[in-house]
């Protein structure tokens, strides 16, 4: 353990509220991370830490400074949260990476879903 630091919190304000507070389950968490779910369960015990080498990547995908991981700073808002669902803005970053008739597919989909919505609020109007 580094001098001077204890360890990150395992209060309220610990690991397993910034990965909450982020939109992240253990196992969504992990895969970001490239870790197992086993960890991460591990790394959010009340005596452990994730290794240093690990910090920089855990800080980024909660949206979180480092010295927030360890109780220094209060975690600032993550913008992402506040833009809406980042398991679904998760989700369509990882459509972005699909081949193109694959993205293809998937956006036909969504437009679909989209234009259906559409047409049910149009007809609630009409008859409301």
């Amino acid at each position: 353990m580094l001098p001077g630091i204890v360890g990150i919190s395992s209060q309220p304000t610990g690991l397993t509220a910034l990965r909450k507070a982020a939109g992240f389950t253990q196992v969504e968490l992990a895969a970001e991370l490239g870790i197992s779910q086993r960890m991460v369960a591990y790394y959010e015990a009340p005596e452990a830490q994730p290794p240093a080498h690990l910090l920089p990547a855990l800080a980024q995908a909660l949206g979180v400074s480092i010295d927030a991981l360890y109780g220094r700073e209060a975690p600032k808002r993550r913008l992402a949260k506040q833009e809406g669902d980042s398991r679904l803005r998760r989700r369509l970053l990882a459509v972005e990476k699909l081949g193109a008739a694959e993205k293809r597919q998937v956006i036909q989909l969504i437009d679909a879903f989209i234009e259906r919505d559409q047409l049910k609020a149009k007809v609630q109007q009409r008859s409301g």
